[in-house]
Parts: structure tokens; sequence; C-alpha cells
């Protein structure tokens, strides 16, 4: 069944049916009732933090000490569905990646798989930030985690290190020459 049939199917119930039909998917579904609450009432800003202590809970349980970084992905996936600012929504993001990095450091290398997925967040972050012209805005934040995972592992630091530098292409010139007045 597709989208079209649905449609077509919910054209034949009447308002009151409709809003029934609503009613009970708002009180059996969490992500109906956060849309909802959502639409009636679209503050991002509180959304935004709520989303944000999803991704640092993904990484920094409160029990025990097993991060899951697909419950920080699908934070990022869910508030993007809400229909949220593309300012928010790479703030988030990035957000994403710095707590990863953190973690890293905080906690030691990880592996290769946790690198991609924040390698894979940056891309797109910074994708989005240029997209929406929201570079010069995050571009502090962005230096800051590309110098932070120097020394990190599994190629991850000189992945980001090219990412940045085609995204911010006159910090290939500082960035060559701080490297090499480091040596």
């Amino acid at each position: 069944m597709g989208l079209t049939h649905i449609k077509k199917e919910l054209k034949k119930l009447d308002k009151d049916k409709l809003i029934d039909l609503i009613a009970v998917q708002y009180k059996n579904n969490k992500s109906v009732k956060e849309f909802f609450d959502f639409y009636v009432n679209p503050n991002e800003r509180v959304l935004f933090e709520k989303y944000r202590d999803k991704i640092f809970e993904a990484l920094y349980p409160k029990r025990g000490n097993n991060y899951k970084l697909k419950d920080g992905k699908q934070a990022i996936s869910d508030f993007k569905k809400m229909g949220t600012s593309a300012d928010l929504l790479a703030d988030l993001m990035l957000i994403y990646v710095e707590t990863g990095v953190k973690f890293t450091n905080d906690y030691g290398d990880i592996n290769e798989s946790f690198y991609k997925s924040l390698a894979t967040t940056f891309f797109d972050s910074l994708t989005l930030m240029d997209k929406e012209n929201l570079l010069a805005k995050f571009e502090d934040r962005v230096d800051k985690v590309v110098d932070d995972t120097s020394g990190i592992g599994w190629g991850f630091h000189d992945y980001l290190v090219e990412v940045w530098v085609s995204f911010y292409p006159t910090e290939d010139e500082q960035y060559i020459e701080d490297e090499q007045n480091e040596t």
C-alpha cells in the first residue's frame, strides 16, 4: 500500500472519524505524539535541547558504560523529521561529532565504525552548512573539532582535515603552515 492509496482512504472519512484516528495515533504512538505536540507548539529551542540531551545520553549514558551511536544518529534523524530549521539541524549534527570526539579524548581510541559514523556526520553537517550559508557561523566549532582530533587513530583526523579544507579552503594554507612550524 502506498501514500496515494492511504490518501484516497483518508478522504473517505468524515472530519470526526479523521480526528478520532489522529487522536488514537497520538495516544498510542510516541513519535506521532511528539510530532503533533511540535506542530501545535513549534518551540524549536526546547525540541533542540531535548535531542541534544539524547545525543549526549547516547555517548555518556546515565547507567552503564555502553555508548549507543545508533541512538545518537536516531536523535538527529528524528529531529530532522520534525521539519526544524537547517541552522539547528546543523548545530545538532555538529554536537554529535563534538560529543564523539570528546568521548574519544576521554576514553581513548574506539573503533573504525565509531569514527566512520562521526566522519560521515561531520561531512553531512558541513554539506548542510554550505548549502544553507552557515559555514561562517560554525567555523570556530568546526576548527575546534579538527584540532581536537589530532592524534586520534584510524585515519579519522586526516579525513576530517580533508573535509575541513574542502569547505574552508583558506584554512588549508594556515593548517599546512602550522603543521610545518610544529616539526
